[in-house]
């Protein structure tokens, strides 16, 4: 299996992309104000015992889609892409999946995931999930809130969860 990786834009910075045959292995905005920082290229080479090689072009469809899911456009990443889901196994992948379904501009919360993965109770578990998933803005982590209707974090930066959901509350809103 060859890996491959290229670069995106967002408002928040160019996030790493990374590719397998299969599909997107991972999209990481957490250093996008540096998304060329060696150590993020070393740590999904740790975790896929590979190291991708620079394709430049490899992420223009993925830019296409953050352009248009940027300028407000409901765009479902998980049916438009293909996802090569290798990074997240058992109960986080449950969890991400079922993220996936919520729709755009609508939240659920923690517990409200556990129970549609299959595993009522599991809210703090969704929590971790929502925080490794290898798939940022891709899968809508950002829709997953507290009980109590705050938005709760999003890695290191809260802004931009809640940027994102005022983009698609706003975006939503307006059609």
């Amino acid at each position: 299996m060859t890996f491959r990786y290229d670069f995106a834009p967002t408002p928040f910075g160019d996030g790493l992309a990374v590719f397998s045959d299969a599909g997107i292995v991972s999209f990481d905005l957490s250093e996008a104000d540096d998304p060329h920082a060696p150590w993020l290229l070393e740590r999904v080479s740790r975790q896929l015992s590979a190291v991708p090689e620079l394709d430049a072009g490899a992420a223009d469809e993925l830019a296409h889609l953050l352009d248009e899911y940027f300028n407000g456009e409901p765009v479902d990443f998980a049916r438009r892409l293909r996802l090569d889901w290798r990074l997240a196994e058992g109960f986080t992948r449950s969890a991400l999946r079922a993220v996936c379904d919520i729709p755009w501009g609508e939240t659920m919360s923690y517990g409200e995931v556990a129970v549609v993965a299959g595993s009522p109770g599991a809210a703090r578990a969704v929590g971790t999930a929502c925080r490794l998933t290898p798939f940022s803005v891709i899968v809508p982590v950002h829709r997953v809130i507290r009980s109590d209707g705050t938005p709760g974090h999003y890695g290191a930066h809260p802004e931009r969860k809640r940027f994102l959901l005022d983009l698609e509350r706003e975006a939503r809103s307006g059609s």
